[in-house]
């Protein structure tokens, strides 16, 4: 194996998976942390997905080094640590305590941060965050419920939730080629720092980044940033074999959707679903009111299961949803929805459905324990970001892993239509 990943939610663990087998890796996703003894697939990438990016810093520091143990025993030769295109954290953490936890451990020097995705719309530039034409901060992640992010800057995001220096390489140098960036980043660790923003807003960029850090122990970033490893380790003959587009054949059964985001694409998803699919709301405040809510939510699934595909979803706007943690707090509500949705995703497997979309990281995570699957194999991308897998383990399933902010409005009909 070269290449070991962390990632540190489920959805973000795919697309990471994604990328890495659309530029031709041999790439398995392992969700949750592998027991130490625990046999490493066959693979030139294993990708750890982790439920981390919310906890503490000080478990999300734990987690990660125990992953990064069991990769390293399972012969990685390089480490990738993957965060959220929209860099989701806190001034406590979890990204700089996680990359430095990291760095330690490895005796490495230095690692980039670098969370751009051109293609999904978020760019770097002179350090700050864009999403499309808009400043991250200005973009509807500053009213995210778990990790609202009212900053752009990413040095200063990163530097407040870091010991050491936070430096950046800036998109001159980037445009420079991938020598001058390396050259940046041994200067910068001359001079001490850590971590280094890293500007991109092209795909080209990504690649001349990927080039110059293709000898690094730790990448840190989004998926984008991947996308310039694989073609480098393969010039320096570290892998084997040309790209090739990743593909699986799904097992035959109903379909259903279960959105738990309440991101805008998500909530747009949903609103463009419910015109064409039976549909079901979850409230967090019936739930908690009536435990009864749930047992009929779970028969509304298994008389509706069917040729059609079904929607169930919890996806609430931010003034809904500051009103419901409000009433209920913040780790209650989201845990009531997460356990109800997963609960329903168990329901329609074991009504016969085969084909499951999941809408959220915290909700496609709960999802993956209720239904008992721990590996997944990645086939082909739905949208910039979004694969189908299937289930190596637990119940023979498709499984469309998305993060909330991806996709386009048409996304559900759209991947359950790539596999009729």
């Amino acid at each position: 194996m070269l290449l070991g990943c962390i990632a540190d939610d489920l959805t973000g663990a795919t697309d990471l998976a994604l990328m890495l087998a659309r530029e031709g890796m041999r790439t398995v996703q392992v969700n949750g942390l592998p027991e130490a003894c625990a046999p490493a697939p066959e693979a030139d990438a294993i990708v750890v997905a982790l439920k981390s990016r919310t906890v503490e810093a000080a478990e999300a520091v734990s987690w990660s080094l125990a992953a990064l143990d069991w990769l390293r025993a399972a012969g990685a030769r390089r480490f990738f640590f993957k965060y959220c295109s929209t860099f989701d954290s806190s001034d406590r953490g979890n990204i700089g305590p996680v990359a430095e936890a990291l760095l330690e451990s490895l005796g490495a020097p230095l690692a980039i941060a670098c969370p751009a995705f051109p293609a999904n719309g978020r760019s770097v530039y002179r350090g700050h965050l864009f999403i499309g034409d808009r400043l991250l901060s200005d973009s509807p992640m500053r009213d995210h419920p778990l990790t609202p992010m009212l900053d752009s800057n990413l040095v200063a995001v990163l530097q407040r939730q870091s010991r050491g220096p936070v430096g950046l390489v800036s998109c001159e140098t980037v445009e420079a080629g991938a020598e001058a960036v390396a050259d940046a980043l041994r200067a910068a660790a001359d001079a001490g720092r850590r971590l280094m923003i890293v500007d991109a807003i092209s795909d080209g960029h990504l690649r001349v980044i990927g080039a110059a850090v293709a000898d690094s122990l730790l990448v840190t970033g989004g998926s984008g940033v991947a996308l310039g490893l694989p073609a480098a380790w393969r010039a320096r003959g570290l892998l084997q074999g040309p790209a090739r587009e990743a593909a699986i054949e799904a097992p035959a059964g109903p379909a259903i959707v279960v959105a738990g985001s309440c991101s805008a694409a998500t909530r747009a998803q949903v609103e463009a679903a419910r015109a064409v699919m039976p549909h079901l709301q979850i409230d967090a405040r019936r739930l908690h009111e009536d435990p009864a809510e749930i047992d009929r939510a779970c028969a509304w699934v298994r008389d509706h299961l069917g040729s059609r595909p079904l929607l169930v979803y919890s996806s609430a706007t931010p003034d809904l949803v500051e009103l419901l943690q409000r009433k209920l707090g913040r780790e209650r509500a989201g845990s009531l929805v997460e356990s109800a949705l997963a609960r329903l995703a168990e329901t329609a497997v074991g009504a016969g459905a085969r084909r499951i979309v999941v809408a959220g990281g915290e909700t496609s995570g709960a999802v993956m324990a209720a239904l008992g699957v721990r590996q997944l194999t990645i086939g082909q991308e739905i949208d910039p970001g979004v694969p189908w897998t299937r289930s190596v383990d637990g119940p023979d399933l498709a499984l469309a892993l998305k993060s909330g902010n991806f996709g386009s409005e048409d996304f559900f009909a759209k991947a359950l239509g790539m596999l009729a």
